[in-house]
């Protein structure tokens, strides 16, 4: 058997080149593993979700800014008013008013003021109503008084939806609790329906009390 004399220091740089080489493979290897997973789709690295990528985009199904709701009353109407003078009696007897509607915007739309004026064989009636919208409920309160009470009823809470307004609220009538719903339809640039109707079995069957119908009044 050949036996090797190794120079000074050579040993020393022959065991660091051979610990060098055990090395290598593992790390070869670890390498390709490495690559690997890069290249697959499980592992790659993640893209940026939707709400880091598009910052302020306003979510799927958020409600309706409908602050300018309103808008298309702002103005003076002719109004045609029927009442029904005895509601959840059985009654059918009406009676009609013929007047004027002003409309103010207030808060840039976001509120406004309805002054109702008419006359009619039961007398005059002179109606106001304040309409304030909520940003955050993204809904309209009504609030109703006349001239008789000087107080404020209790405020219809609702919202517009294809071009029809729907307000509710819960009062009592004598002695019984009903249900009352303001309905605003038929809107167009010179024409609007109001209509009001009660329920005293919570809202399975309506019947309408109020019934309005306003023209523009042109400049």
């Amino acid at each position: 058997m050949r036996t090797y004399q190794f120079k000074p220091g050579m040993r020393e740089r022959f065991l660091r080149h051979s610990r060098m080489q055990a090395v290598k493979p593992p790390l070869l290897a670890a390498m390709i593993v490495c690559s690997a997973l890069a290249a697959c789709p499980k592992y790659a690295p993640a893209e940026p979700i939707a709400a880091e990528a598009g910052q302020g985009a306003e979510p799927a199904g958020a409600p309706r800014d409908g602050q300018h709701d309103f808008d298309f009353e702002t103005g003076r109407w002719k109004t045609h008013l029927k009442r029904l003078l005895h509601p959840l009696t059985g009654s059918t007897t009406w009676v009609e008013y013929d007047g004027t509607t002003l409309v103010r915007q207030v808060w840039n739309g976001r509120a406004n003021l309805v002054e109702l004026e008419v006359d009619g064989p039961k007398g005059h009636i002179e109606a106001l109503s304040l309409r304030l919208y909520n940003p955050d409920s993204h809904q309209w309160s009504l609030n109703f008084s006349n001239s008789a009470s000087g107080t404020m009823s209790t405020p219809s809470i609702g919202d517009f939806k294809n071009g029809r307004g729907e307000f509710f609220d819960q009062e009592t009538l004598g002695a019984r609790t009903i249900l009352v719903r303001f309905v605003i339809s038929g809107i167009s640039p010179t024409l609007a329906h109001f209509e009001q109707s009660y329920s005293d079995d919570g809202g399975k069957t309506w019947e309408v009390n109020w019934i309005a119908d306003d023209v523009r009044i042109s400049d």
